[in-house]
């Protein structure tokens, strides 16, 4: 026999007709927080597979650092209702929208960029900006970020890496701006009229390659970072 396995719309687009006793049953305490796939059959829905997935240590405190740290955290899943609810209590999420097609998260994307927001989605998806490192191939190389382990709290490992590599990068900018601003106006003979100074050329290369070794050496600091 030919059976169809998906959600209740599907069921309903494939011509499966769910009763109103399996509605009931399928709304009991052992259902709660799970993920429910319908199989149906002919013209009736025959059976039910409840899913679940359990919450990964760490999830929690990544969460409440992202929170911490300003964003708004939402849960964007194409898991029910119910499910989804269970995990975004869990874990302290701000919003949880459940049920979503590719297409529903794509608009979802586009509304809080239209309300002026920045968005960052990370998932496993093709169209997720941060892939996470059990993502297929294809996800992974579409991505503007990847991590390498499945794990929330790099998220925040990266947003820490990201906001002092930004961080070092302006202050390499100083570096780099200081050392020309000084030493480009004296080798030029700006103070020879006032004092008679003169700048070398071996004072002059010495200068220029101490601001390239400070911009090396400021930037190796971010091994040292704590992540």
């Amino acid at each position: 026999q030919t059976v169809s396995v998906g959600n209740a719309a599907f069921m309903a687009a494939q011509g499966h007709a769910v009763d109103e006793k399996f509605t009931a049953f399928l709304s009991t305490p052992q259902f709660a927080g799970q993920t429910v796939v319908l199989v149906g059959e002919g013209e009736r829905v025959i059976g039910a597979i409840a899913v679940s997935d359990p919450v990964k240590p760490g999830a929690r405190a990544a969460i409440d650092w992202l929170k911490a740290d300003g964003i708004m955290v939402i849960m964007a899943t194409g898991d029910a209702r119910g499910a989804a609810e269970a995990v975004g209590a869990t874990l302290g999420i701000d919003r949880v929208e459940a049920a979503l097609s590719p297409e529903d998260k794509h608009a979802l994307v586009l509304r809080l960029k239209s309300a002026g927001r920045k968005v960052a989605m990370a998932g496993d998806g093709v169209n997720d900006a941060i892939a996470m490192g059990s993502g297929s191939d294809v996800a992974i190389r579409q991505a503007g970020l990847t991590l390498m382990k499945s794990d929330l709290s790099a998220i925040v490992r990266a947003r820490k890496l990201a906001r002092g590599t930004l961080s070092n990068i302006k202050q390499n900018l100083w570096f780099a701006f200081g050392y020309n601003t000084l030493g480009v106006p004296v080798a030029a003979g700006i103070l020879f009229p006032l004092f008679g100074w003169l700048l070398s050329p071996m004072l002059a290369a010495a200068a220029m390659s101490l601001s390239s070794v400070s911009v090396i050496a400021n930037a190796l600091r971010l091994r040292g970072m704590k992540l």
